[in-house]
């Protein structure tokens, strides 16, 4: 086996094991980057989502509380509620794999009723007041599931058409009944803003970046393998089988062989010179015999 493919092959063998220990050592590292980051998005979109419902509360709301029409029918628009989760809908047609709700122990939609899991989150924030966040993996029907979630707690406007069903405005009563969504107490949670991610997207999303990694840096050694072997070819090989050739002329009986250049001083030129002056002895020793 030639010098070039046995150092070919202790390259491959040490970039591979290369490889595998950053494969190792990368995929925990990119998984808990993905899971941030896909963290980071949600809660972007929890606080777009806390901004539309602040923005209904404070400017779109007490508009429309001033109609007409508010008196005698029910407009959803006024409700912070529909229009964060409007807005949210708006979002997932480019971020599809996200789900929000608005969950609530006692809400006046039924549909924004809070299901076991989504209870024992808000119960949660009931019991830690102080805490302001929860993020919380839990298996659903589709597999395991990421939940970023953020407490709702009742604000004074809130209290206009959640404290008793008397004071509420009667479209709204009329719309939902006066059985769910009252007793409402300022500064209590009653529900929780829930941000909702498969795990396979962190992990997918590792993955991806993962390949990409070893993508790169497969052809990074690949390339470092190319010039490595170019270099010891001209550095070394081509050198050492020059005097090979020489070496095999003079054993068979070439004597008067023009020396090569030597240059430098490292190993293969003083090998190279080492030869010569061999070659010089064994000469003058000839000539002695020849006499």
């Amino acid at each position: 086996m030639k010098l070039l493919v046995k150092f070919n092959i202790l390259l491959i063998t040490v970039f591979g094991l290369g490889l595998l220990l950053i494969a190792y050592e990368s995929r925990t590292f990119l998984q808990e980057q993905a899971q941030a980051e896909v963290l980071r998005q949600a809660g972007l979109m929890a606080a777009s989502a806390l901004a539309t419902r602040n923005y209904t509360d404070h400017y779109i709301t007490p508009v429309l509380e001033k109609t007409t029409e508010h008196t005698t029918a029910f407009l959803p628009q006024a409700i912070p509620f529909f229009a964060s989760t409007t807005t949210f809908q708006q979002i997932r047609q480019t971020y599809p794999d996200y789900t929000y709700k608005e969950a609530a122990l006692n809400p006046t939609n039924l549909r924004d009723r809070a299901t076991d899991w989504e209870a024992d989150i808000i119960n949660y924030f009931r019991n830690s007041p102080k805490e302001t966040e929860l993020v919380r993996v839990r298996d659903d029907a589709t597999g395991p599931s990421l939940s970023l979630a953020h407490p709702i707690r009742v604000e004074s406007g809130c209290l206009q058409c959640h404290s008793q069903p008397g004071v509420a405005p009667k479209a709204l009563i009329k719309h939902y009944g006066a059985q769910n969504g009252f007793g409402w107490n300022l500064d209590e949670v009653i529900g929780a803003q829930i941000v909702s991610i498969p795990t396979s997207l962190p992990i997918k999303m590792a993955r991806q970046g993962l390949n990409g990694l070893l993508i790169n840096l497969s052809v990074i050694f690949l390339a470092a393998i190319l010039l490595i072997d170019m270099g010891l070819y001209f550095i070394v090989i081509r050198r050492l089988r020059k005097i090979s050739i020489s070496a095999d002329r003079i054993s068979q009986g070439e004597m008067d062989l023009e020396q090569l250049p030597v240059r430098g001083n490292d190993e293969v030129a003083q090998v190279t010179r080492s030869f010569y002056r061999m070659h010089t002895s064994l000469k003058k020793a000839l000539d002695l015999l020849n006499g």
